[in-house]
């Protein structure tokens, strides 16, 4: 056999289509959303076809190894932790990030996804926590919300909303009315890391009266926003 027609066996082999590329596992404190201070492991996905400006895992864009899921689910069991997080980048990417979420959760870990929202989540196993983005227009993706995707949230998912100025906040209040966001699952608003004070955006809230939890990114108190924190 020739190794053009290896390389074609191998690419469609069962083996090849249970691998996914992934930047980094770790292990840390949940710093986000409703698991936030849970011990957690984390499976960083590679590849994004965003470009948000405030974007603080652009490592994750490039690169990476190829694992097969047998293996990312023997290092997330060696940590020994309940929660598990898939993240990226953007983990929906990767086609078979479906299957990671699946295995997990029929392993019975308490498993969130953190996606964009510019990419369909109708086939995400409706067990895993979505912790969806809505991006605002600083972050110079606004125009990449899939709306569709709203229709797919269930009660115990969370949209999130990260704010880098007060134009944005006005737009993250109007998409919560429009939207009546609050009654489909929590709503998260978060400053950008030096962009808005986190007492400034908590001060909006309040004044407004908004149906919102205000959230700031734990790990970052805790690391300073070191790598594999």
């Amino acid at each position: 056999m020739s190794e053009a027609s290896t390389s074609a066996v191998d690419a469609a082999s069962p083996v090849a289509a249970e691998r996914l590329r992934i930047t980094e596992i770790f292990h840390s404190i949940q710093g986000e959303a409703d698991a936030i201070g849970w011990r957690t492991v984390f499976v960083r996905l590679t590849g994004c076809p965003l470009r948000c400006v405030w974007c603080d895992t652009e490592y994750s864009f490039h690169g990476g190894q190829w694992h097969a899921i047998d293996a990312i689910l023997a290092e997330v069991a060696s940590h020994g932790a309940r929660h598990v997080c898939v993240t990226g980048g953007e983990p929906l990417a990767q086609k078979r990030c479906l299957v990671l979420l699946q295995r997990l959760c029929d392993a019975g870990y308490e498993v969130s996804l953190e996606t964009s929202g510019a990419l369909d989540v109708a086939a995400v196993d409706p067990r895993v926590r979505k912790v969806m983005d809505l991006k605002a227009p600083d972050s110079g993706e606004s125009a990449r919300n899939l709306w569709s995707n709203l229709d797919h949230l269930l009660p115990h998912d969370q949209v999130k909303i990260v704010i880098a100025s007060r134009a944005d906040y006005e737009w993250a209040r109007g998409v919560v009315a429009e939207h009546a966001l609050e009654q489909r699952c929590m709503v998260l608003f978060s400053p950008v890391w030096g962009k808005v004070e986190p007492r400034e955006l908590a001060e909006w809230i309040i004044a407004d009266k908004l149906p919102v939890r205000f959230q700031l990114q734990l790990h970052k108190l805790l690391w300073n926003d070191a790598r594999g924190k």
